[in-house]
């Protein structure tokens, strides 16, 4: 069943407007400076009480769950409409748990005003829940646009546009973790820098940004934002699409995620989860045209969340920028000549690095020019991976003595396998016999569907869609 997945990717499109691509960037192994002023850095040492040694990450979604609107609100409404944007960030600060604020209708321009959350259980959406149509624009004079510094907050249905720095900031607070976040069904249009950072409030506090979810979005750096990046920390293009530090259990699905890099500088990930980040899983995303695709690590050394479970006990202390977690059933794709030009390029499609028992399963790389490679796992003793079922039309790549098991994958595919690349439709065709039929049986509740919800067969096919016939 393609439609789910076009419908999906289709009104994503009406919402919004590893090293180096020469492969010589041991530039990332000191990748943990962020210079943004927003208390990244980490605690060394979390006493974490949760002794979970099971992860949950390889849960199963049951199929497409979707992308439909929201349902009314219930308890308290704060009707807001755009004359009074003036008032809106004092609106936000006196919310109680369980008001939803609800915007009519236009534009809100901030002029330098934030969005501050630190009350649970607050809703932030649009009357009309056409995120198109009600848009929050930070001018690039709004640092963040919006900050959710409390658990059970939603921001849902509306577009954010040209923050300074993040439009959507989690963190968690001296108080205690920000838990339960929901980003629905949102454009996120030109960031200056990551369209959404999540990451601890405190060095010492103890306290993290936990099981949220970002679905059903739009996170798009467009030709014309691109100029506005940031250029003058890290390595000269500080952008990206969803960037967790130290995080646990966060579910990035169904998102359309596009146009991360720079002429020059190397971009972060379209989604990247490091610094000890936890239990990740990454579905059913369409990611296009960025320098790098999905990212679980980044350095092999720096300061990083710990778990009192020990949750990677074969790596025998070394350090760890990401624990489990899934990359499942997602597209990436390259076809864009000034991506290829530029001076990272596409790097990589989904980058393992100090990665301990991370899965990428039933993923499609696929690019129209070169890269440095589609799949990568780097750093001995911190990073040993499981890549099965994946399409890939350039290499899979180990590096620096890392671990990897691999079964089933298909790597220099022909992109003739597919329907429509031109139109960045992915889908197998039925002459793709390399794939259709080739992958190998995973254990239930890893991979049971495909990229539109369809479920896999016995013999199932390489790579994020299960051929159909239809």
């Amino acid at each position: 069943m393609r439609a789910g997945y076009f419908l999906i990717v289709l009104a994503l499109l009406v919402f919004s407007a590893c090293d180096g691509g020469d492969g010589s960037a041991d530039a990332g192994t000191d990748g943990d400076s962020d210079t943004d002023g927003d208390s990244d850095t980490d605690s060394d040492s979390d006493s974490d009480s949760d002794s979970d040694t099971d992860s949950d990450s390889d849960s199963d979604s049951d199929g497409d769950p979707g992308c439909p609107p929201l349902d009314p609100p219930t308890g308290n409404i704060i009707d807001v409409t755009p004359s009074q944007v003036g008032d809106l960030q004092g609106i936000v600060a006196g919310a109680s748990t369980g008001d939803t604020i609800l915007l009519a209708d236009g534009t809100y321009d901030l002029n330098g005003a934030y969005l501050w959350f630190d009350t649970p259980g607050v809703t932030l959406r649009s009357q009309s829940q056409n995120p198109d149509a009600v848009i929050i624009d930070g001018n690039y004079s709004t640092t963040e646009i919006v900050t959710v510094a409390a658990s059970d907050v939603t921001i849902a249905e509306v577009t954010l546009q040209r923050a300074f720095t993040h439009p959507i900031h989690v963190t968690s607070s001296d108080l205690g973790d920000t838990a339960n976040t929901l980003i629905y069904r949102i454009n996120i249009i030109d960031p200056r820098e990551q369209a959404i950072k999540i990451n601890p409030h405190s060095t010492t506090a103890g306290f993290f940004a936990e099981d949220g979810e970002i679905a059903c979005s739009s996170i798009i750096l467009t030709d014309t934002g691109r100029p506005n990046v940031n250029t003058s920390a890290s390595d000269g293009c500080y952008t990206g699409g969803v960037d967790a530090h130290q995080a646990r259990g966060w579910l990035i699905r169904d998102n359309h995620i596009e146009g991360f890099w720079c002429p020059t500088g190397t971009a972060e990930h379209a989604v990247h989860m490091w610094r000890g980040c936890r239990d990740t899983i990454v579905e059913r995303n369409v990611l296009i045209n960025n320098t790098r695709g999905v990212g679980f690590g980044l350095s092999n050394s720096g300061t990083a969340r710990l778990y009192s479970d020990d949750p990677c006990p074969e790596a025998g202390g070394a350090y760890i920028g990401h624990y489990d977690g899934v990359v499942r059933n997602n597209v990436i794709f390259a076809d864009r000549t000034e991506l290829f030009d530029s001076a990272a390029g596409f790097d990589c499609g989904v980058c393992l690095w100090s990665a301990c028992g991370a899965r990428a399963v039933h993923n499609t790389v696929a690019s129209t020019g070169a890269n440095f490679s589609s799949m990568e796992w780097r750093f001995a003793g911190s990073t040993s991976v499981e890549i099965t079922n994946n399409i890939a039309t350039h290499d899979l790549q180990e590096r620096d003595g890392a671990s990897a098991t691999q079964t089933g994958n298909l790597e220099d595919a022909l992109l003739t396998l597919f329907e429509d690349i031109g139109n960045w439709d992915l889908h197998l065709q039925s002459s793709a016999t390399d794939a259709i039929d080739m992958g190998v049986a995973v254990e239930d509740g890893l991979c049971d569907y495909d990229m539109d919800g369809d479920p896999r067969d016995d013999q199932p096919d390489v790579g994020a869609d299960e051929f159909t016939g239809s």
